[in-house]
């Protein structure tokens, strides 16, 4: 028999519903000896216009120039992006390299629109190559507040 309670909140203004505490009794449990102990789970529901997945995402300069697409992200031990990679240049995937730009260089339109970078077309080809396996040099916008801390 299985038990669980359904709760429901809203954080941040996201909606959220979570199931805890589900349970179930030994003889419904199939022999699993020596497996891993099974992990509760909850769902998520984010019900906010405001998000937008980014893989894939056009990427456009400050002048509405595009600039390239985003192939992957970058994220801390904490799993905050810190840099986006971005497939700059070429046509159709041939002549393109890849360079990481600083989370902070990216700015998100609210609707769902490209992606703006806040680096011209010069800087971004004087950019390092991102590969596979080698150091992670990327490249940003120093703001007058904070400094990065890449």
């Amino acid at each position: 028999m299985v038990r669980g309670c359904l709760h429901t909140a809203a954080v941040a203004g996201f909606g959220l519903i979570a199931l805890f505490g589900l349970s179930a009794s030994a003889e419904d449990a199939p022999n699993t000896a020596g497996a891993a102990p099974e992990r509760e789970t909850f769902t998520m529901v984010i019900d906010d216009h405001r998000v937008q997945p980014v893989l894939g995402k056009e990427v456009r300069g400050g002048n509405g120039e595009h600039m390239g697409r985003i192939v992957n992200v970058i994220v801390d031990g904490s799993g905050r992006p810190r840099a986006a990679i971005i497939d700059f240049g070429g046509f159709l995937g041939v002549g393109g390299r890849k360079i990481v730009v600083d989370w902070n260089a990216l700015q998100f339109d609210s609707d769902n629109g490209p992606i703006s970078l806040a680096l011209t077309r010069d800087q971004v080809k004087a950019a390092p190559e991102y590969r596979d396996g080698k150091p992670v040099e990327a490249i940003g916008i120093i703001s007058q507040s904070v400094a990065p801390d890449m």
